[in-house]
């Protein structure tokens, strides 16, 4: 019997490739080929891919309404689905899953030209625009929150809700016990905690997403910077920055004798994660999956200015389960951070409740159930 193939369609960013590169370790568990394809964005992480085969066609992104650029975008579009045609009758999958963004128009449009089965996953608490415009073309539709803002009504029949998947380094730390945080640690000597200088420390980790934010970089370091001494003691930070903003965090950190470490990556960022008591992050669909399957709190701030505020309703969702607290950027202050910061050093059981929170709407199985639809669906 022949071997089932599969081809996933995603976006070049982490918040498309992740999911994809999660449900590829799994469906290559079940001795199915997986072939993915993408855009020109995805040069960093072809190293990372578990899937059989990366391909990249020509796609473009649908930006305002300026005739001219709407026109290069829809001839760019045109020729990726003529060289998606070309890929598909040249692998012959028996189907095709998008993931989302502009990249998964061209695959999903020839798959449905050439009669293969297809399916979209949105990864958001609102659905894409791509995945928006393709719904009504596709057999299933796979939803990682049970609401989702601008999901065509006539698409309802075929959804099916399995969460996110999430990747296999943060599945292996899922069951890590959320970090014991001492009360007397926040409001007293350190020194004088059972006899010892060795207490443990408050520990915060913080990135802005797979492609970095200046404003984490100019922020966080300089608030933490001016807590009061006998805090910052306390503190022990783990920070992803852009790579050009590592010298002056470090030094900032450095400066104000705050025990932390910067990286522009970090190999095993779930790991980090779970050895937290607090995070600090955008709120993307995948950071959002991660922290409910760690079962960590997190400050989220977020990103601004996005299409159809996705990031505000994903974070939104794990707040509205107490799994956390949606900062906006346009409304963070220095002051309010700080009194936001304090109350949670001064009452550790504010932060194991949300901890606990998080872990209750996380979707472990998540990977597994989108497996089993394509599985189905083949």
């Amino acid at each position: 019997m022949a071997k089932k193939r599969v081809l996933l369609a995603a976006g070049g960013t982490g918040g498309h490739l992740f999911p994809a590169f999660a449900l590829t370790e799994e469906l290559k568990r079940r001795d199915v080929d997986v072939h993915i394809v993408t855009d020109g964005r995805v040069d960093e992480m072809i190293g990372n891919s578990p899937a059989d085969q990366m391909h990249v066609v020509p796609s473009a992104t649908m930006k305002g309404k300026n005739p001219i650029a709407l026109l290069k975008t829809a001839l760019t579009l045109g020729r990726g689905v003529m060289a998606a045609r070309r890929l598909l009758k040249q692998i012959k999958p028996d189907f095709v899953l998008g993931f989302g963004g502009y990249p998964t128009f061209p695959p999903l449009i020839a798959a449905g030209q050439l009669g293969i089965k297809t399916g979209l996953h949105d990864q958001n608490a609102v659905m894409g625009r791509a995945n928006k415009m393709l719904a009504n073309r596709v057999d299933v539709i796979a939803t990682s929150f049970r609401e989702v803002k601008y999901l065509p009504e006539t698409c309802e029949h075929k959804v099916r809700l399995t969460g996110n998947p999430v990747r296999g380094k943060v599945l292996a730390v899922k069951d890590v016990p959320y970090p014991k945080l001492d009360l007397q640690l926040m409001v007293g000597d350190t020194s004088e905690i059972n006899g010892t200088s060795g207490a443990e420390k408050f520990k915060i980790l913080i990135f802005g997403g797979s492609q970095g934010a200046r404003f984490f970089s100019d922020f966080f370091p300089t608030a933490l910077a001016e807590l009061d001494e006998d805090l910052r003691t306390k503190l022990s930070v783990v920070q992803q920055c852009r790579a050009e903003d590592l010298d002056r965090v470090r030094a900032l950190y450095q400066y104000s004798d705050i025990d932390a470490k910067c990286e522009a990556f970090f190999d095993d960022l779930p790991r980090e994660m779970s050895a937290s008591h607090l995070v600090i992050s955008r709120s993307g669909a995948s950071t959002v999956a991660e922290l409910a399957v760690c079962g960590r709190p997190a400050i989220m701030v977020p990103l601004p200015h996005a299409l159809d505020n996705d990031q505000l309703l994903n974070g939104k969702m794990l707040e509205k389960a107490g799994a956390g607290w949606i900062l906006e950027q346009k409304n963070i202050t220095m002051a309010g951070f700080h009194r936001q910061l304090n109350e949670f050093m001064l009452e550790p059981s504010l932060l194991q409740m949300a901890a606990n929170a998080a872990k209750s709407v996380g979707k472990a199985n998540a990977v597994v159930e989108l497996a089993d639809l394509v599985i189905e669906s083949v």
